[in-house]
């Protein structure tokens, strides 16, 4: 089944919606604190899912489904180390993380970490803010990337005017609403795509005869090995890759475009009731992509870009309303990860260097233009590089994921939990963490070896310790 005009207006329709939310949040944008943490007032369902929604980005409903589809039951291992992130993040970091970004002022990472470590030299604070914006402008252009297949395989657009209308819906809601917006707009855009990730699958598989017929078929089709969780690896082969899958998790506690979800919670009692609704959701989405990969070998043997499955399979056995509503799910992921990280970038340079460095006096008008001007250059950043580097949004997103996690993960775990941890404590594990996932990458150790946040990450937290061992500086962890 090709593309309709009812899957066209339904498309259509869902994004003016989006685009409604974000205008409406506009009206309550008017500060600094408004427009980077919606004045510290978001409720558990919007914190919830905004927060998981902003993190598992197109690379869920694309490249997650791809994996499946590609590898087989051995992406199952991703399932589980993503929630881990998650506990992570809900269960040690947002009450601490909460509570000490309101003591301490700070609206942002950067903010946070230079308030840790009292330092007034903003050392801390730049090198924060160069690798956030480094990672954030690749990290962009990965969903931007996702939105070009996206548009490419439902409505044949090409690829390069596809990247170009997922870059404008995005950048235009994220400019007018700030935080606000983009956290009620991944609210909705949230359940949209746990809702796909939940009912395409089930479709999928019923498609096909059940579990049984699905399991059956895959075997004569691929192969036994492509049932086994450990696909055909063994041996050292094998515990890399569960590692790897499993360390993905590693990179939660480091993303500033999930965690500042919990600076801007309203208190302790909604970060309570979002544990549950947050880890509920990320169990339904992860599992249901890998249901749709695994079924989508079945029904696509011969899919060009496993990537692609998920439009094609909805276009395939859906009425068009419906397929509609599920395509607007994969846009859904791409926008709910894409404006959050626009925002945070957007905040790395009006908060952490125009008015933390440049013009600590500035009024609160001329820093909400500063940042939605900041929002456009990087968006259109973002859109060149979607246009003409690599497609493969999986492992684009997971290496910008790597080097976030490994950057910020183990500085701010340690400036929670460890008194000792310090300015210099927290500079090397930023630095540590980003040039070992760069260099991992680069030499091919990941494809060869084990993922690069593994090392990254385990290796930031060992030059966050000698760092702050070594120097005589103290913090300000109370």
């Amino acid at each position: 089944m090709g593309t309709t005009l009812p899957v066209i207006l339904t498309f259509a329709l869902y994004t003016l919606l989006v685009l409604g939310v974000g205008t409406y949040a506009t009206k309550f944008t008017k500060t600094m604190e408004d427009f980077f943490l919606a004045g510290r007032r978001l409720g558990a369902w919007v914190t919830a899912i905004s927060s998981v929604a902003s993190s598992e980005s197109g690379w869920v409903v694309l490249g997650l489904v791809g994996i499946a589809y590609k590898e087989g039951l051995s992406a199952v291992w991703i399932a589980p180390g993503c929630l881990l992130g998650y506990v992570v993040n809900w269960y040690l970091l947002a009450f601490r993380l909460r509570g000490e970004s309101q003591r301490l002022g700070a609206l942002t990472v950067p903010d946070f970490l230079e308030a840790k470590s009292k330092d007034p030299s903003h050392l801390v604070r730049s090198v924060a803010v160069v690798i956030t914006f480094f990672c954030m402008m690749g990290y962009v252009g990965a969903q931007f990337n996702a939105a070009g297949k996206t548009f490419d395989a439902v409505f044949k657009i090409s690829y390069t005017n596809g990247v170009l209308l997922g870059a404008v819906i995005t950048i235009v809601y994220t400019l007018l609403g700030g935080f606000r917006a983009v956290s009620w707009t991944d609210l909705l855009q949230g359940l949209v795509m746990v809702f796909g990730l939940i009912f395409l699958p089930i479709v999928a598989v019923l498609h096909l005869g059940g579990l049984g017929n699905l399991f059956q078929g895959l075997a004569q089709q691929q192969g036994l090995s492509f049932l086994s969780v450990s696909g055909d690896k063994v041996g050292f082969a094998l515990l890399g890759l569960i590692i790897g899958y499993l360390g993905i998790g590693l990179g939660y506690p480091g993303q500033p475009h999930v965690i500042t979800r919990y600076m801007a919670v309203r208190g302790e009692r909604e970060i309570r009731r979002s544990r549950f609704i947050a880890i509920t959701w990320g169990i339904l989405v992860y599992y249901g992509a890998i249901f749709l990969g695994l079924a989508g070998r079945l029904i696509l043997p011969q899919i060009a870009d496993p990537e692609y499955t998920y439009p094609t399979v909805a276009l395939k056995l859906l009425p068009p309303v419906v397929a509609g509503v599920m395509l607007a799910a994969i846009m859904s992921a791409i926008r709910s990860t894409a404006d959050s990280q626009l925002l945070v970038a957007a905040s790395a340079v009006a908060r952490d260097v125009y008015q933390k460095v440049l013009r600590k006096e500035a009024d609160q008008k001329r820093l909400v233009l500063i940042s939605r001007l900041t929002v456009l250059v990087l968006g259109l950043l973002s859109f060149f590089l979607a246009v003409t580097r690599s497609r493969v949004v999986f492992w684009f997103v997971l290496f910008a994921w790597s080097g976030l996690g490994a950057s910020f993960g183990p500085p701010i775990l340690f400036s929670l939990y460890w008194r000792r941890t310090n300015k210099w404590g927290i500079i090397s594990g930023m630095l540590v963490g980003f040039a070992t996932t760069v260099v991992w990458k680069l030499t091919g150790l990941s494809s060869r070896t084990i993922y690069e946040l593994v090392p990254a990450f385990l290796l930031s937290a060992l030059a966050v310790t000698l760092g702050s061992l070594l120097t005589k500086e103290t913090s300000n962890i109370k």
